[in-house]
């Protein structure tokens, strides 16, 4: 019975010792920013991290944001990379995921670039999506990484702001709302 319950010990250590496979960490939105642009990292769909060599995982708001620091940072070894499917906000692996650049989808810093786990999925949301282009990861390696201005122009007025609580708080302002304000605060 020893000799038994030895040899599951040792399949055991075994097992553990052989899985070396890198995983994503927990977002903590009370408290993770992104390491490129300092905003805020959501735990949703547009979330994605690096996890470095060195066990230290590094989060990001948007793919560019990640994908700009990467360019920046190419002495960094990385383990792995990660993405989240815009459908159900599994992480997945950067060179596994299809991605649809759309310059009319909105994402967190205008890159305006999503993924999916598969390539139906990303399929289906480019053909939804007037203007769509379907990417893999190598497409990501020569893309220009240009953030969409004009979108961020469109959404300046939208408000951020962070509640006591730690919760981040989203609201527009209409033009007239901002204007009134301004003018509340001169007097």
């Amino acid at each position: 019975m020893v000799s038994f319950i030895s040899f599951v010990a040792f399949i055991l250590l075994l097992t553990a010792c052989g899985n070396n496979e890198v995983q994503p960490v927990n977002i903590n939105e009370a408290t993770d920013t992104c390491e490129l642009c300092n905003m805020a990292v959501a735990n949703d769909q547009y979330a994605t991290q690096i996890a470095l060599e060195n066990g230290r995982s590094i989060v990001f708001d948007d793919v560019g944001c990640m994908f700009e620091w990467s360019s920046s940072n190419a002495n960094e070894e990385i383990a792995a990379e990660f993405v989240r499917d815009y459908n159900d906000n599994e992480w997945i692996l950067v060179d596994d995921a299809t991605y649809v650049y759309n310059r009319e989808v909105k994402t967190p810093m205008a890159y305006n670039i999503v993924s999916f786990k598969d390539q139906a999925s990303a399929e289906e949301f480019a053909a939804t999506h007037e203007g769509s282009v379907l990417m893999t990861a190598s497409d990501l390696a020569d893309h220009s990484w240009e953030q969409n201005h004009e979108m961020m122009q469109k959404h300046k007025m939208e408000n951020h702001s962070h509640s006591h609580s730690g919760e981040t708080v989203h609201h527009e302002q209409s033009e007239d709302e901002m204007h009134s304000e301004m003018d509340e605060q001169k007097h």
